[in-house]
């Protein structure tokens, strides 16, 4: 054996003599092991992105969160993002950056800290976000400066008289003469239920509104909406983050739809409900009472997704006609709500007895508002005189369904007539 050959077999046997990067810890554990853990699974893999998503999405919700509620012009706006920004990318730095001989030793102890930093900064976020109040007094536009409110007779509950029932003349989208009536309705003459969609982003959105019929009156419309400030516009996504007041409004259907129809030019779709009860309408139109009360003594935020136009609505007439309405992910997504009711029979699909059985398609050919009312003057004449040609002008070509005589009928034909939808 040569020389060479004996020392390097002698290096290799000899623990001193190996390199420094494999040398002992003072605990007995070598340095390899201290900076080459063992090898990750997917699972740890999985967990740190729904840490690394979660810490994402949250950063995200608070500057936007303040972005809505400050504006992007905001100092406050700008400082708040740099913090937020500058806390988070140093979390994440300190946590996922490629571990070094020194970065080892002070890797916990700085991430920690960073962490508990931005809970913290998260946390103050939150508890600022949910001490945000609605109010009753701001700079409003002019359509939603009012809010409904009525009297009940003492000697005959059922007589109602409605303040601030919109009745505006509308000459373009943004210009109209303001007006606010006070109307008298009786709730033993009422005869049914129609539901309006008002197509304004595509065919998954839609503003929705519920008309109410009487037997010797012209209808009367309600609608949840934002209550926008002077020169706001409405934003989905600022729906989410404390931005607008929710709104109750009662109107001539001149008025509400009207403008939806021919001055906003979207498109607009009236269906009537069909297998209501008498008692039933009359309690859905008591709910809306109800709201406008809850409305008057205090105010409240609109949101995007649990309390807007279409799902307000779902929720209070669920409560009047219980499982005939049953849950289904289309109440949120408030353009298609017409086929939701379609499914469940409550809008016929045989609506003239012996004819042929109508499709969704030619619910939306025939209930389809826009081509009805084109050209409709709506400045002639009273506007009492206009409120009734306009509400028989969007029927036109509608079958409408006359109310159940008990609560059997009504569930009996409803079942039948979803079992007959195509």
């Amino acid at each position: 054996m040569s020389l060479r050959s004996f020392f390097s077999r002698l290096r290799r046997l000899c623990p001193t003599s190996l390199p420094r990067s494999h040398g002992t810890s003072g605990h007995g554990q070598t340095m390899t092991d201290a900076t080459n853990p063992k090898k990750k699974t997917w699972r740890y893999y999985l967990v740190q992105l729904f840490i690394i998503t979660a810490l994402l999405l949250s950063a995200l919700w608070l500057l936007l969160t303040i972005w809505y509620q400050f504006g992007v012009r905001s100092l406050l706006t700008w400082l708040a993002a740099i913090v937020i920004v500058c806390l988070l990318a140093a979390l994440l730095r300190s946590r996922y950056q490629h571990p070094s001989k020194h970065h080892t030793i002070t890797k916990k102890p700085a991430s920690a800290w960073l962490m508990g930093m931005y809970a913290a900064t998260w946390c103050l976020g939150v508890g600022w976000f949910f001490s945000i109040e609605a109010k009753q007094q701001r700079d409003w536009m002019a359509e939603v400066s009012q809010q409904v409110s009525y009297e009940r007779d003492a000697s005959n509950p059922n007589i109602i008289t409605l303040k601030n029932v919109r009745n505006f003349d509308w000459h373009t989208d943004t210009d109209a003469t303001k007006r606010w009536d006070t109307r008298t309705i009786d709730m033993s003459k009422l005869s049914g239920v129609d539901v309006t969609n008002s197509y304004w982003m595509g065919p998954l959105i839609a503003h929705t509104l519920v008309s109410f019929r009487f037997e010797d009156d012209r209808p009367l419309a309600f609608s949840f909406e934002i209550r926008k400030e002077a020169g706001e516009s409405f934003s989905a996504l600022a729906g989410f983050f404390r931005r607008y007041e929710l709104s109750l409004i009662a109107a001539e259907e001149r008025d509400i739809i009207y403008t939806r129809s021919n001055a906003r030019g979207e498109q607009v779709y009236l269906f009537p409900i069909s297998h209501l009860q008498k008692h039933e309408v009359k309690s859905l139109f008591e709910s809306y009472l109800t709201a406008a009360d809850e409305l008057n003594a205090e105010p409240t935020w609109y949101n995007t997704l649990i309390s807007n136009c279409t799902n307000i609505i779902f929720y209070m007439a669920r409560i009047v006609s219980g499982e005939r309405l049953p849950w289904d992910y289309r109440i949120w997504v408030s353009g298609w709500l017409p086929n939701y009711l379609y499914d469940v029979g409550m809008l016929d699909a045989k609506p003239n007895s012996g004819a042929q059985n109508w499709s969704m398609d030619t619910w939306y050919e025939r209930t389809h508002i826009n081509p009805k009312v084109r050209g409709f003057d709506n400045l002639a004449g009273s506007s009492v005189v206009n409120s009734r040609e306009f509400s028989k002008q969007i029927r036109q070509d509608i079958p409408i369904p006359p109310l159940a005589d008990s609560k059997a009928a009504a569930e009996a034909k409803a079942q039948s007539a979803a079992q007959a939808t195509p």
